[in-house]
């Protein structure tokens, strides 16, 4: 089984010590967001649990819990969300320099093959001009390039109900960028990929991404898998099967382009009802809910019959 620790949130920056005192209790909670009454028990134990897959923006929080997940025998990657924003577009985010040496850290602690940078989403406008993000781009490219396996791209997508403030970013704009994209990348050597965009760039040396990918995975386990796609992610996702622990409108960094979260009124609300001993990450069942076990099998693949 994949763990997603967690699309929905950043359980490594915001709740470290929860997500940590599940990982002990070997057992976690899950609300399904689009029926809230049916709540399933998930298997946290390493027999069961291929990898855990830590969707992040800062996990400078979880560090010193890493050698704890490590002696668990819990194998482990990171999506590391880095782009050049200030507060003005991630409001709750510690200085990047700073999360930049945090990148760093993390990738000569647990090595680059577990460190998946994201460059995304991509925002052009007044602010933040083409050739503002080519040069951004390519200094980040200069810091992170030894400690990441690769880096996944995206463009913003406009949700409904976010602000008004971010604006389409048209095909002749990504068309230019991903040409510097991928030249930039390429000088130092590390693979691009879009995430979920309908364009093929594969010309300007960036390939169709899938984040949870057999590759990825399988280099954080080091073993072969036997993995299925994941069909309930948006159209065009390449993802590989995983089950994610997170509740949305729980997370605090503030990005105002993000899909998972309202009104900071509503993250609020939530948060106030976080409980660092409690199964669910969010409020406790309730009278109404049914609570079903999730089944949990590895996905390691047998050895074949005849290896050599």
């Amino acid at each position: 089984m994949i763990v997603s620790a967690s699309r929905r949130t950043d359980l490594a920056c915001c709740f470290p010590e929860w997500l940590m005192r599940r990982l002990r209790a070997g057992t976690v909670l899950v609300r399904n967001p689009f029926r809230p009454s049916q709540i399933s028990r998930v298997t946290l134990t390493p027999d069961v649990v291929d990898c855990i897959v830590l969707w992040t923006k800062d996990p400078a929080p979880l560090l010193p819990f890493l050698p704890e997940l490590e002696s668990m025998g819990h194998r482990f990657c990171f999506h590391f969300t880095l782009t050049p924003y200030d507060s003005t577009l991630e409001r709750g985010l510690r200085d990047k320099r700073a999360i930049v040496e945090t990148f760093q850290l993390l990738g000569g602690t647990i090595g680059r093959h577990r460190m998946h940078w994201r460059y995304d989403p991509i925002i052009v406008n007044n602010a933040w001009t083409m050739r503002r993000h080519e040069a951004a781009f390519a200094r980040l490219c200069e810091l992170l390039w030894p400690y990441a396996a690769d880096v996944t791209i995206s463009f913003v997508d406009l949700y409904p109900g976010r602000t008004t403030s971010l604006q389409a970013v048209s095909a002749q704009q990504m068309e230019a960028l991903c040409r510097s994209i991928g030249q930039i990348a390429g000088q130092y050597g590390l693979p691009v990929r879009a995430c979920c965009e309908a364009t093929d760039f594969t010309r300007f040396g960036i390939l169709p991404g899938s984040c949870l990918s057999r590759e990825a995975l399988e280099a954080a386990c080091g073993y072969s898998l036997a993995l299925r796609p994941d069909r309930a992610q948006r159209k065009g996702c390449g993802c590989m099967q995983s089950v994610d622990i997170g509740a949305y409108n729980t997370c605090r960094n503030g990005c105002v382009y993000c899909y998972a979260t309202g009104s900071a009124s509503v993250v609020d609300r939530q948060n106030a009802a976080h409980d660092p001993d409690g199964e669910l990450l969010v409020g406790r069942p309730g009278r109404n809910d049914t609570i079903k076990q999730r089944p949990a099998v590895s996905l390691r693949a047998p050895a074949p019959l005849f290896p050599f």
